[in-house]
């Protein structure tokens, strides 16, 4: 066995007989790396005031929250509201809408930045690239309001879409008051909107690839389609894997902004979703105990499902934690 390096072991020496020369070392990375150290305040303050403290709040899960009485003040009810909403009917139409949509834009939503990474790889005009990448970024800085007022006129009696129909011979159709539409304009909306921005990460992933692994390939005669397969993709893997994980433990958290611009009331059999009953049963109908118990639920499970699928992904030496 080598044998260790002396400075080593007089340094392990010295900190272990004066454990105040370690706290030295730390105060004088600090000083020395202060502007580094100073620019992650606001990100501390930020989980600590709008995640860490709300969490406190979750307590009237267990509670008959009375708003005018506090959470000291309101009595304890244990695991009524859980009890409660498990056994409301409409409570699993609403699971069932919020599972179905999340799970389409798993399977159709989370592939499509990579896959637009991948074509603007293969963009080699820059001024051109620059020019596409500005034009699928800037829907990603419109709100769902705007989105939503797109969307309702695009698909009108007399949007374009039943134009083009028109055209065609066939009828025009009420896209947004037909159930069997909505989930998947949902999913099509929000990959329009935010699918440009997606690629930001992956891009830079790409961007990391060492040139002479594409220059070793080309020599040995790989196409480009083989180049991305081998290449490419490979060493994008942890980055994808990574933020599948982040998704996957945000899979029934699908934003109450989409849903809410883009349901009507004849689409609420397939539309309505945990955060729309949310707002409907806790504003506007101050339960706010039951609606605590459903987003406390729903983040059980985000847990549970991103701790199933971390410890598959520590499988291949990869994973959050």
């Amino acid at each position: 066995m080598a044998a260790q390096s002396p400075e080593i072991k007089r340094e392990d020496l010295i900190t272990a007989r004066h454990p105040g020369t370690s706290r030295n070392r730390y105060i004088a990375n600090i000083r020395k790396h202060w502007m580094l150290y100073l620019m992650i305040i606001p990100g501390i303050l930020y989980y600590i005031v709008f995640k860490y403290v709300p969490l406190a709040g979750s307590v009237i899960a267990f509670q008959d929250y009375q708003i005018f009485k506090g959470i000291l003040g309101s009595p304890w009810v244990g695991l009524d509201n859980f009890g409660f909403i498990f056994s409301y009917q409409d409570f699993y139409n609403v699971l069932r809408n919020t599972a179905v949509i999340a799970f389409y834009q798993l399977v159709f939503g989370f592939p499509a930045p990579i896959v637009l990474a991948l074509l603007f790889n293969e963009i080699r005009i820059m001024l051109a690239k620059r020019v596409v990448q500005s034009m699928f970024y800037l829907p990603h800085f419109l709100s769902w309001v705007v989105v939503g007022g797109i969307v309702f006129e695009l698909l009108s009696n007399q949007g374009v879409v039943n134009a083009v129909r028109d055209w065609f011979g066939y009828e025009p159709v009420l896209f947004m008051q037909e159930e069997r539409y909505f989930r998947g304009i949902v999913v099509l909306s929000s990959i329009w909107k935010e699918v440009g921005w997606g690629t930001i990460i992956y891009l830079a992933a790409i961007a990391g690839i060492n040139p002479n692994l594409y220059e070793a390939a080309v020599m040995d005669g790989a196409s480009r389609w083989k180049q991305t397969i081998y290449i490419t993709l490979p060493t994008m893997f942890p980055t994808i894997l990574v933020l599948f994980l982040l998704q996957i433990g945000n899979f029934l958290e699908l934003g109450f902004d989409q849903i809410y611009n883009l349901l009507t009331p004849m689409t609420y059999s397939v539309g309505d979703i945990i955060e729309t009953y949310v707002y409907r049963a806790g504003v506007l109908q101050g339960q706010y105990s039951m609606t605590t118990a459903i987003g406390l639920f729903q983040s059980v499970i985000g847990f549970i499902l991103l701790w199933i699928f971390n410890r598959l992904a520590r499988k291949t030496d990869q994973g959050l934690w």
